[in-house]
């Protein structure tokens, strides 16, 4: 089609946080997209709708995950504290899966790597995700659902400050004040928690910490080296790992007293479903994130843990003291800050590379031009 009809290349992120938000200025491309009046076509009002439903699934099946797990370990629910064993049942459906994806079944293609590449990487980040993992769970024993998710606001602090250290990223007071704004929130919040367990709080923060390590190494490890690895190559090179790691404290952890348990029987059901509800999430942080970008994604977090806080307060009948709700209010607004701030650096990023481009092409045509009248010029002398 004409350039005039083509259809702008622009991120549905943008378009998305701009319709959320509504705030910034649009740059030519957006508005192009754009209708007469300032209204948005046909065409971006459909991808907006999309980004939308990915957000509406990715929260639906973190949040099921997250409670469902909740019900299995909790022991006034279903009663079965046992957070490795839950953990390994995750890994083994998942990696069995993946398997049959692609070595059997040849729907999905696997990445080219050698034995040195996956002991250097792959292994390390699978030893983080199991320990991310095991504590995680393990949490959901000791704490509330709602308190849980207070203490998860503190993943972007966690992350910028092991990329700060890894040199991943660069230091600025701004954003460091930012980040203790967010840990101040958490530690009212923490202050007002009615039913307060300092064993639970540790395994969330070291959930938290090995959690945001993964992410950094990933980074380094993958990213760096041009490997990116789809959520069933992803679970095919790391849930093995994870089930390996796993396995060990297993076997001197939960073993023992499961074998003394003669009255338990494997539940199909329970663990089936809860399984699957876990791969279906692995695939869906996968299409938000690939449809829409990994802000989108801490933006919907956000909207995802005030939606399990009131579901925690008002099905499960989780204590919220008001304490609760001041803190976890500070350090929301330091992450929505943090997530602004971010927003903002990708905008100008991107608007840096287009000026580049346009700087580029525009020497190009100036050199053409050039080349040209230096012709003319010598056919007229002839």
């Amino acid at each position: 089609p004409p350039q005039s009809e083509k259809s702008p290349d622009i991120p549905i992120s943008d378009l998305f946080f701009h319709h959320f938000f509504r705030s910034g200025h649009l740059s030519k491309p957006q508005k192009q997209a754009m209708g007469k009046g300032g209204s948005l076509s046909d065409g971006v009002i459909k991808k907006i709708l999309l980004s939308y439903t990915y957000v509406a699934i990715w929260i639906f099946l973190s949040f099921t995950v997250i409670v469902y797990n909740k019900y299995i370990l909790d022991k006034k629910m279903y009663n079965w504290p046992f957070p490795i064993s839950l953990t390994m049942i995750h890994m083994s459906f998942c990696a069995s899966l993946a398997f049959l994806l692609i070595k059997v079944f040849k729907v999905v293609e696997p990445v080219s790597m050698s034995r040195d590449l996956y002991l250097s990487s792959v292994v390390p980040i699978g030893a983080l995700y199991s320990l991310s993992l095991w504590l995680s769970n393990s949490a959901y024993i000791y704490l509330s659902v709602s308190f849980i998710q207070m203490l998860k606001a503190l993943m972007p602090v966690a992350v910028y400050s092991i990329g700060v250290l890894f040199k991943k990223e660069g230091y600025k007071n701004d954003t460091m004040v930012n980040m203790l704004s967010i840990s101040f929130g958490v530690a009212i919040a923490a202050y007002g928690e009615a039913k307060f367990d300092t064993w639970g709080v540790i395994l969330q923060l070291g959930a938290v910490a090995f959690e945001a390590t993964r992410l950094v190494m990933i980074q380094i490890l993958l990213t760096s080296k041009g490997i990116t690895l789809n959520p069933i190559t992803s679970l095919y090179y790391v849930a093995p790992c994870c089930f390996v790691f796993l396995l060990v404290p297993w076997v001197f952890v939960e073993y023992p007293v499961l074998k003394e348990t003669s009255s338990f029987h494997f539940d199909f059901v329970v663990f089936g479903t809860n399984s699957i509800c876990a791969l279906a999430l692995n695939l869906a942080v996968f299409l938000l994130v690939g449809k829409t970008s990994a802000l989108t994604m801490n933006v919907a977090g956000v909207v995802k843990d005030w939606l399990l806080i009131a579901f925690s307060w008002s099905v499960i009948k989780d204590t919220v003291t008001p304490i609760n709700l001041f803190g976890y209010g500070l350090a929301f607004l330091g992450v929505a800050y943090y997530n602004h701030s971010k927003l903002q650096a990708l905008k100008a990023k991107e608007a840096q590379k287009k000026t580049a481009q346009a700087d580029e092409e525009g020497g190009r045509l100036l050199e053409e031009r050039e080349g040209e009248g230096s012709g003319k010029s010598s056919e007229s002398q002839d």
